[in-house]
Parts: structure tokens; C-alpha cells; sequence
């Protein structure tokens, strides 16, 4: 896959968040959902703080987006996200209408984009987007790779 540059700044702001969620002591994953080359909506996790298991990157991202456009359809908008979406955030980004994600690292455990199941595949759901992945890979990885190191440690 070739990268935009627009591509690269947009997962660049994503990270930025991973990392804020990452000294909250959250798992690092950060999103940003950008329509006609702006960042509409931001996201971080944040289910321990909250409270709230839905508190992924990419719902909170949506959410900020959908309030953002004052729709809950965000039809011609990309979401970066440094980790590969969940079910959940699939079927997020699927029922607003999204039409592509990107993302960082793959999630063997739990990646609904092909990694454990593909939901943006399934032709029988009523949307389909389009999904590239692997964007700075090393880097979103590499996060995560640090946060869950020092957890062992």
C-alpha cells in the first residue's frame, strides 16, 4: 500500500493521542476521524477513567465527530486509529457510515479487519468501507509494546 502524506499526518495525530491515553495509564490506542482533509473528531481510550467499556479510541473519536457535524451518519470520513479496530469499534464505524479506516498494528487477539474476523467483509451487512492497514506499523506497535513491557515488569 502507498501512504499519503495526508494519510501519515493523520495517523501521526492518532498516535498523539495513543500517547496521552498511554500517561493516563489506559491502554495506548488513539483515534481521529477527518472528513474533506480536517480532524472533525478525537478520541483516546479511556474505559478505566470512565468507567465505561465502550471508552475505545474509535467510539469516542465517533462520538466527538457525530457531535462535531451535529449527524450521526459520518458518510465521507476516514478514521485513523493506531490499533486495528475491535468488533465494537467495527460495528461503529460501520453503522455511521464510515467509508474508510486506517490503521496502525494489526491485533491478533482481537481485530475485527481480518485479524481474528473481518466485518468489513461480511456482504451481508448494509455498509461497506474501506479498510488499509499497517500505517506506521513499527510506531503503533511499538507503543503498545512499551505500555504492556512496563505492566510486566
Amino acid at each position: 500500500m502507498s501512504w499519503s502524506e495526508d494519510d501519515e499526518r493523520f495517523m501521526r495525530a492518532a498516535l498523539a493521542e495513543a500517547k496521552v491515553a498511554a500517561l493516563a495509564n489506559e491502554v495506548p490506542v488513539g483515534a481521529v476521524v477527518v472528513k474533506g482533509g480536517e480532524i472533525i473528531g478525537r478520541g483516546l481510550n479511556q474505559p478505566v477513567q470512565t468507567s465505561d467499556p465502550t471508552a475505545h479510541a474509535e467510539i469516542v473519536a465517533i462520538r466527538a465527530a457525530a457531535a462535531s457535524a451535529k449527524n450521526y451518519r459520518l458518510n465521507d470520513t476516514t478514521v485513523y486509529v493506531t490499533l486495528e479496530p475491535c468488533a465494537m469499534c467495527m460495528g461503529a464505524i460501520l453503522n455511521a457510515r464510515v467509508s474508510r479506516v486506517v490503521f496502525g498494528a494489526y491485533d491478533p487477539k482481537a481485530g475485527a479487519a481480518g485479524s481474528v474476523i473481518d466485518l468489513s467483509a461480511n456482504r451481508k451487512l448494509n455498509h461497506r468501507v474501506e479498510v488499509n492497514g499497517g500505517l506506521l506499523e513499527d510506531m503503533c506497535g511499538g507503543l503498545l509494546q512499551k505500555f504492556f513491557g512496563s505492566r510486566r515488569d
